[in-house]
């Protein structure tokens, strides 16, 4: 992927406009309004560093945060590891849950933050915070071998009459909708794995994710007749949708959010360190954030790369 002129991964965030009470302690009436979870305060970093852990929700998507033997591996939980040992907080408590059902088990308290790459939209803004973001990245297709319709973004898709799989929850269904593509020819699925399996049972003509997202299920699929076209970046209403992805917190978390933040500069100001920690999942130097992209302009609908 290049950056474009002006720059100085789950799963997509517009830069353009685009805009619980289980978990609840009994008995507890310090809450948070709208949402019956927990309220949070100053002391929530004491509290972690006091315990030793932080609960992280994530979806099982590689390469952003998945199960690898008995160790939570991938992009996210790996510079959220190094973010909270720096912090005080040695240990990542993983929670395996549904990538639709991350936003709502964290705001009904099952976990303290999301690591799982998600991309910071106006939409989820409204609802969660989001730490500045981690990783910056391109949209592509999975189509099949010799992709047989010529697609290679989501114009041809609605050109061609393709039906076009994309991830639960997942922002590329925006996308899709915005070039065009009928809703009845955008079907949903819940994991990457099912992309790749429709795809080749012709249930769907290209399965749409991040450009990273889809080199990492090629290449645990080697063999599969699948190819991943050319990367592109989506536009709504003439306004380039580059995906940038960031750990997600409950909006009473802003002072755990902050001091995430702080370490969080620190691996994204040193690319050499960034690479060293998440180039395993295929993360290079194209995929860190410029430093002028904001996540309070992203979830303004107004940020710019």
């Amino acid at each position: 992927m290049s950056r474009p002129s002006s720059m100085s991964r789950r799963g997509f965030l517009a830069l353009a406009p685009a805009v619980g009470i289980a978990g609840a302690l009994a008995g507890c009436s310090r809450t948070e309004v709208g949402t019956g979870a927990p309220k949070e305060d100053a002391d929530l970093l004491a509290k972690l560093r006091e315990r030793g852990h932080v609960r992280v929700g994530f979806a099982g998507e590689a390469p952003y945060g998945y199960q690898d033997g008995d160790r939570l591996a991938g992009e996210a939980p790996t510079l959220h590891r190094e973010v909270f040992k720096a912090l005080g907080v040695p240990e990542l408590r993983p929670t395996l849950t549904e990538f639709g059902a991350l936003i709502p088990g964290l705001l009904a308290g099952r976990f303290d933050v999301v690591s799982a790459g998600m991309s910071i939209t106006p939409e989820r803004c409204a609802k969660v915070i989001f730490s500045e973001p981690e990783f910056v990245s391109t949209t592509a297709l999975m189509v099949r071998k010799g992709n047989p319709k010529g697609l290679g973004d989501f114009a041809s898709c609605a050109r061609e009459g393709a039906t076009v799989g994309v991830l639960s929850a997942a922002v590329e269904a925006s996308y899709a909708k915005a070039a065009g593509v009928p809703d009845g020819s955008v079907k949903t699925l819940a994991k990457q794995q099912d992309g790749l399996d429709a795809l080749l049972a012709g249930r769907i003509d290209a399965f749409a994710l991040t450009s990273i997202s889809l080199r990492w299920l090629a290449r645990t699929n080697r063999g599969a007749a699948v190819e991943v076209a050319t990367p592109f970046v989506p536009e709504i209403d003439g306004a380039k949708q580059w995906s940038a992805g960031g750990a997600v917190f409950r909006p009473g978390a802003r002072a755990l959010r902050d001091s995430f933040d702080r370490e969080l500069a620190r691996l994204t100001g040193d690319p050499a360190r960034y690479v060293g920690l998440i180039g395993r999942y295929g993360f290079t130097e194209r995929e860190v954030p410029p430093r002028g992209l904001r996540t309070a302009d992203l979830c303004a609908g107004r940020g710019r790369v």
